[in-house]
């Protein structure tokens, strides 16, 4: 949950009081899950959910309030958006402090309450809650206070951008990018899209498996026709969280673009999907350089050698000095320990980047050259192997994810644990 408040405990204007040319931002296309106590407000959400204004978000509605809410994100990911409608002082800040240990830090919470009180204000505000609304609401107090939350100056835009690039061509960059997309979707649990931005040679479609009539190009091409609706229909679905923007990977044109060509793609990309991982190809230009440093966070995939080492510092040192606001980017080595092939070792490497890799992927051309010829993942070759987890490590570095959440096997699986610990 973010630290972001707007509203002030306040008696809430009825509809005739409410200004009919009041202008709302419409809100982006996110996820939002209210759960509600009365009949009264969920009728009210409902009808807020009709509204042009909402017409990209998902929304759905549940009775049961803030038990029902905890509960159904013990195992699942939580949306965007949460609305909670809650009685009682004590049932709003215990029930937020449960909530908390299940829900995702990017997620805004809205709070729909009875009681009028500015100490029971801070005390949410303390807690990260975005919007406190009071009791009686109407529909167009529910669609101001979702669109209010991304229309706000210091929201921050609903999709992170990922940009994964080689430090030199043939390292592995994209088969890294791939697989790490892979287990932001499945085991994070958070859609995810992958953009094959090589679109002359890019291997994504391959190593999905996936042979779509459609693709980036598209919408390269034809950037006047480019907004939510046309994007989705040029993703080919992977699986339930994993979609591709897939290159055409031939060569009838030449694939020469502007700073800018990428930038509405990006943009709307961002409005659709909470994860957009960027293949980036291997050169240098305008709008490669824009990709990278407009990008939330940073992987530069390297091998062990000095020309990497190299590429890796300038790459490196450019987008600390482009980026000083951001997070640094970060780096991996792949192809760790190739038979007999002279290599310049981790400790060597950090010492002249000024970091630590993230991690190193140990060179095993069976196991990778199967998954590549077979259009899988490496997770679906080998689950339990240590490069799987590897790849989940960096997903959790990348997205700021911690551990995914186990399922749990029951509501009385905690009253069990209890009393085994007791035995």
């Amino acid at each position: 949950m973010i630290s972001y408040a707007r509203q002030t405990p306040e008696a809430q204007p009825d509809d005739a009081a409410t200004p009919a040319d009041d202008h709302i931002a419409p809100a982006p296309r996110v996820s939002v899950q209210a759960f509600c106590e009365t009949v009264e407000t969920a009728a009210a959400v409902q009808s807020a959910g009709e509204d042009r204004r909402l017409g990209k978000a998902h929304l759905k509605i549940q009775m049961g309030g803030m038990a029902a809410a905890i509960e159904a994100y013990r195992t699942a990911p939580t949306p965007n958006v949460i609305i909670l409608e809650t009685e009682g002082r004590g049932d709003i800040l215990a029930g937020l402090d449960q909530l908390a240990t299940v829900c995702d830090s990017g997620t805004r919470v809205v709070v729909i309450g009875r009681i009028n009180d500015v100490t029971l204000y801070r005390e949410l505000v303390r807690r990260g809650v975005s919007d406190y609304v009071l009791t009686p609401v109407n529909a167009l107090d529910v669609v101001r206070s979702i669109c209010g939350l991304f229309s706000a100056p210091e929201a921050k835009a609903v999709g992170r951008i990922i940009a994964i690039v080689g430090a030199k061509g043939g390292v592995g960059a994209s088969t890294i990018a791939h697989n790490v997309a892979w287990a932001i979707a499945r085991d994070l649990a958070l859609d995810s899209v992958v953009a094959d931005l090589d679109l002359a040679f890019g291997t994504a479609g391959l190593d999905y498996n996936q042979d779509p009539s459609q693709g980036i190009a598209d919408a390269v091409f034809s950037p006047d026709r480019v907004d939510t609706a046309f994007v989705d229909r040029l993703l080919s679905k992977c699986t339930d969280h994993l979609s591709l923007l897939a290159a055409p990977a031939t060569l009838d044109r030449v694939y020469d673009f502007g700073v800018e060509a990428f930038d509405s793609i990006f943009d709307t990309l961002r409005t659709t999907m909470p994860c957009i991982v960027l293949d980036v190809p291997h050169q240098w230009s305008g709008w490669t350089k824009r990709a990278l440093v407009g990008a939330d966070d940073i992987l530069i995939v390297a091998a062990p050698d000095l020309a990497n080492l190299r590429n890796t510092k300038n790459i490196f040192d450019l987008l600390k000095a482009s980026r000083p606001n951001d997070r640094m980017p970060l780096y991996c080595l792949n192809q760790v320990g190739v038979p007999k092939r002279p290599e310049i070792n981790a400790s060597e490497f950090a010492k002249a980047i000024e970091s630590q890799p993230i991690a190193s992927i140990p060179f095993d051309p069976q196991m990778f050259g199967s998954a590549a010829n077979n259009g899988q993942m490496i997770a679906e070759i080998n689950a339990a192997h240590r490069t799987t987890e590897m790849f989940l490590q960096i997903a959790q570095r990348l997205t700021g994810r911690g551990e995914t959440k186990k399922p749990r096997g029951s509501f009385l699986s905690p009253l069990i644990q209890k009393l085994r610990a007791k035995k």
